[in-house]
């Protein structure tokens, strides 16, 4: 056969590329032979993916052409009528950039297209989409592999040192319950990234917790004067905003956050600039939004990263990125779209 068959895999193809892959012929050798493209023979076997057990009790994976006929004929007897996505070309190529490229999740990949107005001749939903993906044979590039929270790293809890709380330091327990509930805008929760042993520089990361917005800052090092300087900067940079942008500022227990008389302080104006409470020692969850922003940063940032290194604008870049993020519990929308709308009103 000189061209390329394109039609689905026949039971005696299925049986002969069986044959094949024991006798240890490559793809590209089983793909001449059967008339096909490599992606179609790759694509197969991962249809017919199945484990087995060999005579050692070991488990193995294999290709098995009884499980690929029968997903086969699975597909014809629910397919009923063409995917949904068709030959909507267009669509499928925009759902791997921001899947494969940007780093979206599916759901907010979808979210993406709506938020932006973007047009395609076919609507799908989440579920159909995470089903397209595993299927694996709807996608010309767009695997499993591609999604990022398919075996998540889970990354131990960082050694932190903590430090006693000072007797003037308020605690979260004072917090007023509007802050509490996430019924007022303007009060953030704030922490560090540090980087990897011998690393001076550090990141720091506030998260207001109605909106998710986050802010990244790159610290100079892993000082409670650093910290200061940083709030400092963002004081210039938001004007007379600034004290009705940042009402309170949750903190852990880090030695970083102790000058608390230092972020509170105001230096365009008398007074205090903000609040500062602090969490109960080794409670994390008490910050959940910082440490759910803190995660998404590690995607760009893994853990071992030296910010030594990390120019400013790779910050600026990953936090760009986070805050553009449509997340499902913002009704798929961005932190950024829901700050916006709070500044407009502020």
């Amino acid at each position: 056969m000189n061209h390329k068959d394109a039609k689905h895999f026949t039971w005696d193809q299925r049986l002969t590329l069986e044959r094949m892959l024991k006798k240890g012929f490559t793809k590209a050798a089983i793909a001449s032979a059967l008339g096909k493209c490599e992606r179609s023979i790759y694509y197969e076997i991962n249809r017919g993916l199945c484990v087995q057990q060999t005579s050692e009790y070991e488990f193995i994976e294999v290709y098995c052409p009884e499980v690929a006929e029968r997903k086969y004929k699975d597909f014809l007897k629910d397919k009923g009528r063409d995917l949904k996505i068709g030959k909507d070309h267009a669509l499928a190529r925009r759902l791997e950039e921001l899947v494969m490229v940007q780093g979206f999740a599916p759901g907010a990949a979808l979210a993406e297209i709506r938020n932006n107005g973007e047009v395609y001749d076919t609507v799908i939903c989440e579920n159909t989409l995470y089903n397209y993906i595993y299927r694996g044979d709807v996608f010309l590039h767009l695997t499993p592999e591609h999604l990022h929270n398919k075996g998540r790293r889970h990354y131990a809890a960082k050694s932190k040192r903590q430090a006693a709380r000072s007797s003037n330091g308020k605690s979260i327990e004072n917090r007023p319950q509007e802050v509490k509930g996430r019924g007022s805008f303007g009060h953030w929760e704030m922490d560090s990234i540090m980087g990897c042993k011998g690393s001076k520089k550090a990141l720091l990361v506030l998260t207001e917790r109605r909106t998710r917005m986050g802010i990244v800052m790159l610290l100079e090092d892993h000082t409670a004067a650093s910290v200061v300087k940083a709030i400092n900067s963002l004081e210039r940079r938001f004007g007379k905003l600034f004290y009705k942008l940042f009402k309170s500022i949750t903190v852990d227990n880090g030695c970083e956050f102790q000058d608390f008389e230092g972020i509170e302080a105001a230096h365009r104006r008398k007074g205090k600039r903000t609040i500062v409470f602090f969490c109960h020692p080794y409670s994390a969850f008490e910050r959940g939004s910082n440490e759910n922003m803190n995660r998404l940063i590690r995607r760009f940032f893994p853990k071992g990263t030296s910010f030594d290194t990390v120019k400013p604008e790779e910050v600026r870049a990953a936090e760009r990125w986070v805050n553009n993020y449509p997340r499902k519990l913002l009704g798929w929308k961005s932190a950024a779209m829901l700050f916006e709308k709070e500044l407009l009103s502020a």
